[in-house]
């Protein structure tokens, strides 16, 4: 601890050292910087540094916490030549990432109908662990939505181009192998797509409560007191089993001796085990998109029945647990290399080719959920953020307190009270979750998004607040 510096008033560096092979960074404020030093988000970003090919810097977001590997916040680019690829540095949940809806409907119409709203996308989108779709699908098709991504369910009638096209990476990661994705694999996702699951995956109806930044706000198409609907799931046990094989095949392979974390197990992006690694985990990050993709034509479909005039439309779709090959600036030279962000969030400025045209002239939205029953924010990426932070900044709030805390010390049911107080509807198929996933569980989102704001790696457009939650 005594070798940290604070280098600004949101930016906390770690300098070289044992075998660390490039600095690491950490941005917080002290409020924050005070909570990640109760577990091991330090430790893990300072092992993270010590991989091979690993460039710049090790980055913790504002909402780091201790995770499976790599902290949750933690990006950290490396050499394709020599560099490696870590199933720790994605996650398990592979492709979790939130898709907003724009609609025309206000608060007060969803005020009215809070009730029926509530109950009905409820029924209509299945949630909890182990819980099927009524989508059903061939392996063979399964195998062509692995490659294509959000665009397969949509040409397959479920929702219009705007839905992939306004989607990270236009809902399709590139390099998918169906191949390398286990027949265990399959079974789990093939009857999941469509479905929320459990854990800190929501579907919330929020308005837009304040406007930051009115040219921005104007270019996304939102405005105070605009429904919003935000969902927030990933690529179910595809994903899961796809990090479970590949973890093991690593340790198999290359085994754990020379780590500082064996979580941190990893091959070479360059060997055959990365390649395939790689082209597993992009078909589970496409299942990903299209899950999100099905959920948000379902939600479009059944809200139609209630307000026959709406209109549901997409605002941006980001992913948070991902590998990516990006091009940033090495050494003053623009370079192609390979990006694993672990709970965080893309967040590309200006004019970058990877963003949709209707976006390139002032940035990339930039999706920030809060805890339950908080606030939650749109922002907008930065040209900074490319130069500080490989274009990356925090997914959400961030954990303080793991699940077993929360069910130890809090009650479902009062929670539920508490936000029904607050005239916000929630439901939830286990009590329990809702305990789990009780604001006091998380940071301050206002201090993460604070500090992403004033540092610069993302700007505030927009705050919402919830008025409808739905838990796995």
């Amino acid at each position: 601890m005594k070798s940290i510096r604070k280098v600004s008033k949101f930016e906390y560096e770690i300098p070289r050292q044992d075998s660390m092979n490039v600095p690491a960074k950490i941005f917080a404020s002290e409020k924050i910087f005070k909570a990640i030093q109760k577990d091991k988000t330090i430790e893990q970003i300072k092992n993270v540094a010590k991989l091979p090919g690993i460039l710049k810097f090790a980055f913790a977001m504002p909402d780091a916490h201790q995770g499976y590997g790599f902290p949750i916040g933690g990006v950290a680019g490396f050499d394709k030549k020599s560099g490696v690829i870590s199933p720790g540095g994605v996650g398990y949940d592979i492709n979790c990432g939130v898709k907003v809806l724009k609609t025309n409907l206000s608060k007060n119409q969803i005020l009215k109908n809070q009730t029926q709203v509530m109950e009905s996308i409820f029924r209509k989108i299945p949630s909890g662990v182990g819980r099927g779709s009524r989508f059903q699908i061939t392996k063979n098709e399964l195998d062509k939505l692995l490659i294509q991504g959000a665009k397969y369910i949509v040409e397959k009638g479920f929702g219009i181009p705007e839905d992939y096209l306004l989607t990270e990476e236009e809902g399709c990661l590139k390099n998918a192998n169906p191949k390398k994705v286990s027949e265990r694999a399959i079974k789990r996702g093939i009857g999941q797509l469509g479905t929320l699951g459990a854990g800190n995956h929501f579907l919330e109806f929020q308005y837009v409560d304040e406007i930051f930044d009115k040219k921005v706000a104007e270019v996304f198409g939102i405005k105070k007191n605009q429904v919003l609907i935000m969902v927030h799931c990933g690529s179910r046990g595809l994903g899961h089993q796809v990090a479970s094989d590949y973890i093991q095949k690593m340790e198999k392979e290359f085994g754990i001796k020379n780590l500082s974390d064996r979580e941190l197990i990893n091959a070479p992006i360059n060997s055959q085990l990365g390649k395939d690694y790689f082209g597993a985990m992009a078909c589970a990050a496409n299942f990903g998109f299209a899950n999100r993709q099905l959920i948000s034509h379902w939600i479009r479909e059944e809200m139609q029945y209630i307000f026959p005039k709406i209109k549901v439309t997409t605002l941006y779709d980001v992913a948070h647990n991902i590998a990516k090959f990006e091009n940033h600036k090495i050494n003053g030279k623009e370079k192609e290399i390979l990006i694993m962000r672990k709970g965080a969030t893309r967040a590309f400025g200006k004019n970058r080719k990877e963003i949709p045209k209707i976006y390139q002239k002032v940035g990339q939205p930039v999706i920030l959920p809060g805890s339950m029953g908080t606030s939650s924010y749109i922002l907008v990426g930065t040209d900074k953020s490319e130069e500080i932070s490989f274009s990356s900044t925090a997914h959400g709030a961030g954990r303080i307190l793991s699940r077993g805390e929360a069910l130890r010390n809090l009650k479902g049911e009062q929670i539920k009270k508490e936000l029904n107080n607050q005239n916000i509807q929630v439901k939830s198929g286990n009590i329990k979750s809702l305990a789990e996933e009780a604001p006091q569980v998380y940071k301050d989102i206002e201090e993460v998004v604070k500090i992403s704001h004033e540092r610069g790696i993302a700007k505030k457009v927009a705050k919402l607040k919830p008025l409808i939650v739905i838990k796995g």
